[in-house]
């Protein structure tokens, strides 16, 4: 049974009325409860309290983040707070999210069942991305979605081998690859035509864009996989390694990007009626 003092919220800085809104609400709800409540600098502007914190403090003092926002921001948050083990719980605005499924019709009653101990959880894993330049690590990353490689700027094809566990396992020019966790499976890589992996999946997806040969073909394996693009020497054009879409690195030809599970995971907090299925079939139209 989980046992929460003291909660950290969470959001992004260019949000509008509404999330201050719904962000006052909670605040209210935490402190009515006798809780010590965090706020990030975003949310702090927000509710104009003068109190923010920084994301270290946060990471350290909090046993729980709530995330208020979209996907983007919980991948944000979840990037920043995997190490310290803290749980995150998402709160979307009125638009479901396959990460942020707390709606505001539902706010109340589901912080309350939380606050309670009575969650669904999940454990997702993200990786851990290497750029490496004449034998050494020159910059490292973090994703929960995916890590993509792609030709920087320009509409312009990157050749590339790829290598899983030290094994070649082919060479192929494309507008880029995309690796991608389960919880990733449902982004971009959805949109290149990717299979949907379980959350609870120990499986990792390697997705070619738009790929010159037909044959070529995703690839799903092992979570444990060391996964390594070898990007060619005689590419014209500065590529970027992308990870989650929201961190890019240049990279050049003969740079090798390295991608494996990271070790810790990061634990989302459900309500108890939490139903994976249902998430797709309002974000997927299905009937």
């Amino acid at each position: 049974m989980y046992r929460f003092h003291a909660i950290g919220l969470i959001t992004k800085s260019d949000q509008d009325g509404q999330v201050a809104q719904t962000l006052t609400v909670i605040h209210r709800f935490l402190v009515e409860r006798g809780l010590e409540v965090s706020l990030d600098r975003s949310t702090d502007a927000l509710l104009d309290m003068g109190e923010s914190v920084p994301w270290r403090d946060i990471a350290e003092h909090c046993d729980l983040a709530i995330v208020v926002g979209g996907d983007g921001t919980l991948l944000t948050a979840a990037r920043s707070l995997v190490d310290a083990g803290v749980p995150i719980v998402g709160v979307n605005l009125g638009r479901l999210g396959f990460l942020v499924d707390v709606t505001p019709d539902t706010l109340r009653a589901s912080l309350d069942q939380i606050l309670q101990g009575h969650v669904t959880e999940e454990h997702r894993f993200l990786v851990q991305a290497e750029i490496i330049r004449d034998g050494k690590v020159r910059q490292r990353s973090v994703a929960l979605n995916d890590v993509v490689l792609r030709i920087k700027n320009v509409v312009r094809m990157v050749e590339f081998e790829t290598w899983v566990n030290g094994q070649f396992v082919n060479v192929q020019r494309a507008d880029g690859i995309v690796i991608s966790t389960p919880t990733g499976s449902t982004a971009y890589a959805l949109s290149g035509g990717g299979p949907i992996l379980h959350p609870s999946l120990e499986a990792m997806l390697l997705l070619p864009i738009c790929p010159h040969t037909l044959s070529a073909r995703p690839i799903v394996v092992d979570a444990s996989s060391d996964i390594e693009i070898r990007i060619c020497q005689d590419i014209r054009e500065t590529a970027q390694v992308v990870s989650d879409g929201q961190r890019n690195i240049d990279v050049a030809g003969g740079d090798r990007l390295r991608v494996r599970r990271k070790e810790r995971k990061i634990q989302l907090l459900h309500p108890v009626d939490y139903d994976y299925y249902h998430i797709l079939r309002a974000k997927l139209h299905w009937g």
